[in-house]
């Protein structure tokens, strides 16, 4: 036989690796791309190790490696030779990544559309509502995590812990939600999550099976939206006007139709920021009892309220018993620090913790006691009241430049709260033109399209003013308004 000695071996030594470790992943990869066969013949080691440069026992270190290994296989008096055991292999060409195709069946899921970070270098990015990452409390935060490294019985916080979250944290949120929001939790009844999002998740999975008809706002918040058809929901949309969520059409579709739950976010609603009012909250509570079904409440920005006095949570009534509440310290901190939190009923939020086990043993449990600690020391309460008087400004200014660049063209009314503002603009353009036109220019906005369930484009759009000063915001309104004038003229 032919013994393929210099036509089959490249290996180029480096420094990074062992000798014997580079000498046994480059015979591998001959065999695993088929250009070494099985029982073809190697070279002697005293060959293979001049061809290469090295020591003659490095080869051989390498040899006997792989034939432990079961990749090559020794022959008395005959030599080494690539393993009779192993598969047939077929011959490959280019790259095999590339042409790799998966032939078993999966679950198919699209792309989230990504509206909170720039897309491109350079960009001014009006995001659906974020907070300001540079008015985050490193300082604290970083201070914080270096006491509880330095306790003694640090050691208990890196092995497993309670799987609904750290306990210290879930008594402070506790007793944020009876303080600030009128919510009378037990700290048992809390489970904290890696933010909102996967409370949603968890919500859902846990609540509906496959053709359970479940309401939403409309215009809403597209990401429930995905993840309750995922799980198998029959979406009935319905209208948001400036009172909230259209109570009547909804009790006229509970006549006719199971409900199974609904999903609302009262305090601010996503996107259009108003404030669901007194009367419609009290009419839907009263619904969830008569027609037994559940209510979701996504207080997803309540610590940014700018009127007068506090808003209770959906969820405070005395008629909430079937009221699931998630919300989240993400949007108070940073996006990065992913702390979020649902509370239910008793049996739901036991059923909903052993899913959480399943797929999260446990949260940041470091994380989550440094987060509980800055909240025991007021860190947390006085950080909310600088950052909630600073998002007031930004929205005020937000509200005077929009009238000055853009004048009787757009509609608006002021947001009570929040870190984003829902402006109409008249005369209808198009809007995909005026995203692209705007991305050209480093102007990046959020496609009004994704708010509503039929996906149309509307004239009406959520402009984030949080995550940008002044500076910013006024360039990006500056830039926004020209390409509006040219779109309107053409």
């Amino acid at each position: 036989m032919l013994r393929p000695w210099k036509t089959i071996f490249s290996i180029t030594l480096t420094a990074e690796t062992t000798l014997v470790e580079q000498i046994m992943d480059g015979i591998r990869k001959e065999i695993l791309s088929g250009r070494l066969e099985r029982g073809a013949s190697l070279p002697g080691s005293r060959i293979l190790a001049k061809d290469l440069g090295v020591n003659r026992k490095t080869v051989v270190f390498a040899y006997e490696a792989l034939i432990a290994d079961g990749w090559l296989e020794s022959k008395h008096k005959s030599g080494t030779f690539v393993s009779m055991n192993l598969p047939v292999l077929t011959k490959t060409v280019g790259n095999k990544l590339e042409q790799a195709v998966a032939n078993f069946e999966f679950t198919s899921f699209d792309a989230f559309n990504v509206t909170d970070q720039a897309l491109g270098p350079n960009q001014i990015v009006f995001n659906e509502g974020g907070p300001d990452t540079r008015l985050a409390p490193l300082k604290e935060l970083s201070t914080a995590y270096k006491r509880v490294f330095q306790r003694q019985a640090k050691w208990g916080l890196l092995g497993y812990t309670n799987e609904k979250g750290n306990d210290k944290l879930r008594d402070m949120i506790a007793l944020m939600l009876s303080r600030d929001r009128g919510l009378a939790v037990d700290p048992n009844r809390l489970c904290i999550t890696r933010g909102s999002q996967m409370a949603l998740y968890l919500v859902a999975r846990v609540l509906i099976r496959p053709g359970d008809v479940i309401v939403v706002e409309n215009p809403g918040y597209y990401a429930v939206r995905r993840i309750f058809q995922e799980v198998g929901a029959v979406l009935h949309p319905l209208a948001v006007d400036e009172e909230g969520l259209d109570i009547d059409r909804l009790e006229k579709l509970c006549q006719t139709t199971t409900i199974k739950a609904v999903y609302v976010t009262p305090h601010h609603q996503f996107p259009t920021t108003v404030t669901m009012k007194a009367g419609r909250r009290m009419a839907l509570l009263a619904l969830s009892l008569r027609y037994q079904f559940a209510v979701i409440e996504d207080d997803y920005d309540h610590e940014y309220h700018f009127g007068l006095g506090h808003k209770l949570a959906l969820a405070s009534s005395n008629n909430a018993s079937h009221v699931i509440y998630i919300s989240s310290l993400s949007k108070l901190i940073a996006p990065a620090i992913r702390v979020g939190y649902v509370t239910g009923p008793k049996a739901f939020m036991e059923s909903l913790v052993n899913l959480r086990v399943q797929i999260d043993r446990q949260g940041d449990s470091i994380l989550e006691h440094t987060i509980a600690e800055l909240m025991e020391d007021g860190t947390m309460s006085r950080h909310a009241r600088k950052v909630a008087a600073i998002y007031k400004s930004r929205r005020d200014f937000m509200v005077k430049r929009l009238t000055h660049h853009f004048k009787e063209q757009v509609y608006f009314q002021i947001p009570e709260g929040g870190l984003a503002i829902w402006v109409g603009f008249q005369p209808s353009i198009d809007f995909t033109q005026f995203k692209n036109q705007l991305a050209k220019k480093g102007v990046q906005i959020v496609p009004p399209s994704i708010f509503y369930i039929d996906g149309e484009p509307k004239s009406l759009m959520r402009l984030g003013y949080g995550s940008l000063n002044e500076l910013e915001m006024e360039e990006g309104l500056r830039i926004m308004a020209e390409t509006w004038k040219e779109i309107v003229q053409d």
